[in-house]
């Protein structure tokens, strides 16, 4: 079996360059096809400069200094021309196999004489904080190899020893050089200016390149046994599994030896992630299939421009998707393979479950039947109103549901029981500590349940876990169908059941092939309820229960535990606020989060903005944050307003209107902005004040309240709140701002020096920034494939892009007609769909290819949901369903258009169907 590779994804320097590894930022990279692409001599400049750099030729025009003397590591520059500088550092990074360091040259930046700035300073002092030995390292130098070439090798040194962080240089940076040294520390990226790297710009291609990894997400990717990868928001998780999928695969292209080739899995909750992450994946792999191009090859290839169709993928027919529709028919073209859960849920299900039983869980190609599933959105609102209000009183229907999806049903005691599903006593007896929401209410909660599985069963509903124990139940019996696979990446992991992970886990015949990351301070989807000690537990025991040895015959490897806690998305002063909302669960809640160490910033920031006493003034308050009436400010697509819900966007809409961007913290999840302004996070809480202060009151306590004690179950919701909280605070790349007039948490954060209060008599940030129509579509892309469809309507108005606007209403109409399904009466539902058919009908009118045809598919589904038959047929005609077609148009008795539609698409007609036809007619 193919194991990760050390050299894999270390690649040497470009042909005929020096001993020296020079490491580009993607800011230089992408200087330097500008140059390519707009001035070739100057390009040629710079390259031959880079490459001097490499064989260790060091002038007085390529290696003078730019900072201070007393600056902590020197940072370099290289004149170009007579205007341009190249500024570099002398680093010292691990070598690949981790048994020495050596010296490189890392590139920051390709600047204008007059544009070089001042942050070089900053810069050296910051870096000087990794220790003396690191300085003695950066600013040692070889003696000359010949004197006639005085040519530099790059020094090697051992492994250094883990040094305490020094304070460095009292300086004291401006805001602005703060933000600077974010972005050149942890926003950009650095890459091996390698044969792969140099034909990219040869080819004028913006490609993705594989960056150099810190040495813990090296250990990661290099680890030959089963890992945990537990981290906060930010810290890398994703990244290590993908570039352990990339070393995998290069390593068995790679290989003398023929094996076969390894079938990966990366599964994820989100569509979203899933594609994305496969489409970073093609790119690294097509940049590192470049360094095998001849000169001619390259000379062909024309800069890519690729607009991206406005097409939601969930709605593309299986016929249109890259992967069969069962899991036995996958073959090796398709590994690796990026999935959803749910898809990859069904391609088992196909395999293994009768057509009938099928049916119940997935409604493959059938608009006409209403969603079966229950979400926490059809439980909260088909199902919360008709439990006896005695037993709801008082309780949270999220937490509710997640109890019953995590607990009940989707927790690994339920396996033991009947059905799946925890009986009564079961419940009853589950220790307080591991299962502590709810605790003292469990009676009241199973009562609810009893109520929420007759009503299901009464309306043929199914819930994720009556889905995932029934093809458990089967595989029980039968076993898996299809190839197992040799490796299984499963991000996210805490958006699962425990159940999910059992399923999961039967795909793997590898016990050393398994990868799961995932952060459970952000288990803000229902359902969701167990800790990363729990998944650890519950798989150790499944693995204790069905084997002891793998099939070589070796006993089996532990897998190991990896922390990350270095935050590459947020800078020091967002990620300490944040760590504070984690301290928080961790003391009043330890059983609902895994214990992790701190995480931390690399670049100090700003702390969040906290603004607080301007109530007293609403009309000046409101000004002063969204501009006068008449003249309101316009927040960027890179700025977000973060609120509770639906409702309280609504609110704010209606009080400042098209503002900018106005998101609720459950659509936000995964995206990430640079700036973030949480609006009434507190005041909207659905938790009462009492219970919010109760635990800010005692926090710096050295115990809790005899009344938190008392009623745990009580302030489970403050809990759920806090990690809401969380989410929307790492959020956020460079500035966090609050607006609210709550207390306890500004208290909180005040007596930890960990916000900005901002009042009216005090100096105020600048709060919104502008962006060009190009960021505004390109953010739009980002949000309608998030299903954000009212959120990218605003973007792509303020790109000026018409059409785009028109297809994200259309959705934005489908949504709300789903959203009214066992809510609003029968005819306004069918309303809803009707127009929502009429719109995509329109969009369909006017485009062309594969969009026109889903556009009008879309159109059909939605007609046939709204009852219209005739015109559902009609629309299904256009898009090319011939037989979806037919069975609108005989369904609406209209036997003529029937015939018209085989005719035409030269379809038999068999002696039954021809005599069916003329009797209808007859009748008619």
């Amino acid at each position: 079996m193919v194991q990760p590779m050390e050299s894999a994804l270390y690649f040497d320097n470009a042909d005929e360059f020096g001993a020296w590894q020079i490491l580009i930022s993607t800011e230089a990279y992408k200087k330097l096809l500008e140059f390519r692409r707009a001035n070739t001599e100057i390009f040629k400049i710079i390259f031959k400069q880079i490459k001097q750099l490499s064989k260790g030729h060091f002038s007085d025009d390529n290696n003078r200094q730019l900072n201070g003397p007393d600056a902590g590591i020197p940072i370099y520059y290289a004149k170009m021309t007579s205007g341009l500088r190249l500024v570099y550092q002398i680093d010292c990074v691990p070598d690949q196999d981790g048994k020495s360091e050596t010296q490189v040259i890392k590139v920051y930046g390709i600047y204008t004489h007059d544009r070089i700035g001042r942050i070089w300073d900053a810069l050296g002092n910051h870096l000087a904080r990794k220790g003396k030995e690191y300085r003695k390292r950066c600013i040692f130098q070889n003696k000359p190899v010949l004197s006639t070439d005085r040519a530099i090798l790059p020094a090697s040194f051992p492994p250094a020893k883990p040094e305490p962080e020094c304070s460095g240089s009292p300086l004291n940076p401006s805001n602005k050089d703060m933000d600077r040294l974010h972005s050149l520390l942890v926003l950009e990226k650095y890459v091996t200016f390698s044969q792969a790297f140099l034909h990219s710009l040869i080819a004028n291609q913006d490609v993705q390149h594989v960056f150099r990894l810190e040495p813990q997400e090296q250990e990661i990717v290099e680890c030959t046994t089963s890992c945990y990868v537990l981290g906060r928001s930010g810290t890398g998780k994703t990244t290590t599994m993908l570039f352990k999928i990339l070393d995998i695969q290069r390593a068995w292209e790679m290989s003398d030896v023929d094996m076969p080739k390894p079938r990966q899995i990366f599964v994820t909750k989100s569509r979203v992630l899933a594609t994305k992450v496969e489409e970073y994946f093609t790119k690294l792999l097509e940049s590192l299939a470049l360094a095998g191009y001849t000169l001619q090859e390259l000379a062909r290839m024309k800069v890519k421009s690729v607009q991206e169709g406005l097409v939601d993928l969930d709605d593309l027919p299986e016929s249109q998707k890259n992967i069969p529709m069962k899991y036995s028919e996958l073959e090796d073209q398709h590994f690796p393979l990026f999935v959803t859960f749910d898809r990859l849920v069904k391609m088992i299900a196909a395999d293994i479950l009768s057509k009938d039983i099928r049916g119940l869980f997935f409604n493959i190609n059938n608009a006409e039947a209403h969603d079966s599933l229950v979400t926490y959105d059809v439980f909260a609102n088909q199902y919360w109103p008709h439990f006896p209000q005695k037993l709801t009183k008082k309780l949270n229907p999220w937490l509710v549901f997640s109890e019953f999806m995590g607990v009940v049903k989707g927790s690994g005691h339920a396996l033991n029981c009947p059905e799946g599903v925890l009986d009564r006593p079961n419940y009853l007896r589950l220790p307080h500590r591991s299962n502590p929401n709810f605790a003292s209410q469990r009676k009241i909660l199973y009562d609810i349940f009893e109520y929420y599985t007759k009503i299901k069963r009464q309306r043929r509903h199914h819930d994720v876990a009556d889905r995932t124990h029934a093809i458990l139940k089967v595989l029980q019996s039968r076993g898996f169908p299809g190839q197992q696979i040799d490796y299984l990446y499963v991000d996210e992991a805490q958006d699962n059941l425990l159940i999910d992970a059992l399923l999961l886990r039967q795909l793997c015949r590898n016990p050393d092939g398994l990868f799961w990351t995932g952060d459970t301070a952000q288990t803000i989807s229902a359902g969701s309820s167990f800790r990363f000690d729990d998944l650890k537990a519950f798989l150790y025991h499944e693995e204790q229960r069905n084997i002891s040895v793998n099939s070589a015959g070796a006993c089996l490897h532990q897998p190991t535990t990896f922390q990350l806690a270095i935050n590459y998305r947020s800078h020091g002063g967002i990620v300490n606020c944040a760590h504070s909302v984690i301290e928080l669960i961790t003391k009043f809640w330890p059983d609902t989060i895994d214990n992790l160490r701190p995480e931390k910033g690399v670049v100090d920031g700003l702390k969040p903005v906290f603004f607080t006493g301007w109530d007293k003034d609403a009309a000046r308050y409101e000004q002063f944050l969204f501009g006068a009436s008449g003249s309101h400010i316009e927040f960027g697509a890179q700025q977000c307003i973060l609120v509770r819900d639906d409702a309280a966007r609504q609110k704010l809409r209606d009080q400042v209107g098209e503002i900018g961007l106005i998101m609720t913290l459950d659509e936000s999840k995964g995206l990430e902005f640079d700036d973030v302004l949480l609006y009434n996070f507190f005041e909207d809480s659905v938790v009462d004040l009492s219970r919010w202060r109760i635990v800010f009151d005692e926090v710096d306590s050295q115990g809790h309240t005899s009344k938190f004690d008392r009623d745990k179950a009580r302030y489970a919701g403050v809990c759920s709140e806090l990690k809401f909280l969380y989410v929307g605070i790492t959020r956020a790349r460079k500035n966090m701002w609050i607006v609210d007039k709550s207390n306890p948490m500004r208290m909180f954060w005040t007596s930890r020096n960990q916000v900005q209060n901002c009042t009216p008599r005090t100096n105020v940030p600048h709060l919104a920034v502008s962006s060009t129509p190009e960021e505004w579509a390109s953010f739009g892309h980002s949000l309608f494939s998030h299903k954000s469809y009212s959120q990218a309507i605003h973007c792509f108005k303020r790109a000026n892009l018409r059409r785009e606007v028109k297809v994200c209403e259309a959705y934005r109409l489908r949504e709300v007609a789903r959203s009214s399904v066992g809510v609003a009466s029968l005819s306004d539902q069918k309303k809803a769909f009707n127009v929502a058919a009429g719109a995509f009908t329109d969009c369909g009118a006017t485009e062309t290819g594969n969009q026109k045809l889903q556009y009008y598919r879309n159109s059909a589904d939605c007609y046939v949901r709204a009852g219209d038959d005739p015109k559902a047929a009609e629309a299904y005609f256009n898009a090319q369903e011939f037989e979806q077609a037919e069975k609108r148009y005989r369904k609406a008795g209209r036997f003529d258009k029937t015939v018209h539609v085989l005719d035409d698409r030269g379809m038999n007609i068999s002696e039954e169907m021809a005599k069916l036809f003329s009797d209808e007619k007859r009748r008619q």
